[in-house]
């Protein structure tokens, strides 16, 4: 898929300039409309500042970049280890050099991405929903697409792109509340004697500020869509078995509510959008392609390669997906037959794993129920809140 990366690598320098374009033209017109005389350098200064900031979260974590308040655990192979048999597998489909961590993230809402700066931080999360709904063969699927993100190193450039979005969308708010605050009054003062320079700069800051972050958001969402389909194919010529990712998808797309720490940014992040899940149509404003179409492309496919799904997204969709070399080089592969393994975690499973990643210390009532101690509970004992038992807390 080199060639993929390649054009992916292109594809996302225009887009990045583009978003950069934005934000310098957000700056300078706000700075000289805000302070004009010089204005626009200072404006420059602030949108440096502002980016150099966001870029700071992204260097500094984007764990907290993309989950915010949410809370995950990472796992180790003792915590879940057909989940971790699943990614080896992955890791060795793929070529992946470096195995991704894997965080496990409370949530009953059934989805998954990926994210990291560097080959070494690339780290795949899922929801425990995910591994309670999905049997092997669909977890094994969703694996495979977000590990196809890594591989085709989509994920480095959907982190930066959520650094340019959050700086964009800062910096226009700063404007619009300090022109409403009394810059838009003096700069139309000072437009009396000076020509219509400045009354063409209010138009243009005005614009950049309501428009510069939609325009913003367009290019983010055109930067996910295609990369979906390849990430797909990828998950179908890695687990040999295209009906995994579909049921897969088809399971995620139909949950009534979206994981609790969903937001407008990470929404191209996750493997289905889950803002729009069931969406069909499909505009400038979907981060996602629809996933019916996903779902109707992986399940037309006559076996595993990339050709195969090639084929099948030209008579779904017309046009080309994946290069010419890159088809050239895939081997053919056949469909494998489906496993009858279920799902790789429990509820019960879940929720003792996320509790003891966390650091909570487990005290078994003789009622019956399982109390979870959090960490810094300051008491030698507690008692069970359903009969009454008082127990002392575990020193470790």
């Amino acid at each position: 898929m080199w060639e993929q990366i390649r054009a992916n690598r292109r594809r996302s320098a225009m887009l990045i300039s583009l978003m950069g374009v934005v934000l310098v033209l957000l700056g300078y017109c706000g700075g000289e409309m805000i302070l004009s005389g010089g204005g626009g350098l200072i404006g420059l200064i602030v949108a440096a500042v502002v980016l150099l900031v966001q870029l700071g979260f992204y260097f500094g974590g984007a764990q907290s970049l993309v989950l915010g308040e949410a809370a995950g655990a990472e796992l180790k192979h003792d915590d879940c280890p057909r989940l971790f048999n699943i990614v080896e597998e992955m890791k060795l489909a793929s070529g992946l050099a470096v195995m991704p961590k894997i965080l496990l993230i409370q949530d009953p809402a059934p989805n998954a991405f990926a994210f990291g700066r560097t080959p070494e931080t690339a780290t795949i999360a899922v929801t425990s929903g995910l591994l309670q709904r999905l049997n092997r063969d669909e977890l094994q699927g969703v694996i495979a697409h977000e590990t196809g993100h890594l591989i085709n190193q989509d994920v480095q450039f959907m982190m930066l792109a959520v650094v340019m979005l959050g700086s964009i969308a800062v910096l226009a708010q700063i404007v619009w509340r300090t022109m409403r605050l009394g810059g838009r009054a003096r700069s139309r003062d000072e437009s009396r004697g000076g020509g219509q320079a400045q009354l063409i700069l209010l138009v243009v800051a005005l614009l950049l500020a309501i428009l510069g972050p939609l325009m913003a958001r367009i290019l983010y969402f055109a930067c996910s869509r295609k990369r979906e389909f390849l990430a797909d194919a990828c998950a179908a010529q890695f687990t040999r078995y295209p009906e995994g990712l579909a049921s897969a998808l088809e399971k995620i797309a139909q949950t009534a509510e979206p994981p609790a720490f969903v937001n407008k940014a990470n929404t191209p992040m996750f493997i289905v959008n889950p803002l729009a899940a069931m969406e069909e149509s499909s505009s400038v404003f979907d981060s996602h392609p629809p996933t019916g179409e996903r779902i109707r492309i992986l399940r037309s496919m006559a076996g595993a390669s990339l050709g195969d799904y090639e084929a099948a997204y030209r008579k779904a969709r017309g046009g080309g997906l994946i290069g010419a070399q890159s088809l050239q080089a895939a081997p053919a592969q056949a469909v494998r037959d489906a496993s009858d393994e279920g799902p790789v975690l429990s509820r019960v499973d879940a929720r003792a794993t996320i509790r003891r990643n966390a650091g909570y210390a487990h005290v078994q009532c003789t009622c019956g129920l399982e109390i979870g101690v959090p960490p810094g509970y300051d008491r030698k004992e507690i008692r069970c809140v359903r009969c009454g038992s008082v127990w002392p807390v575990p020193t470790a």
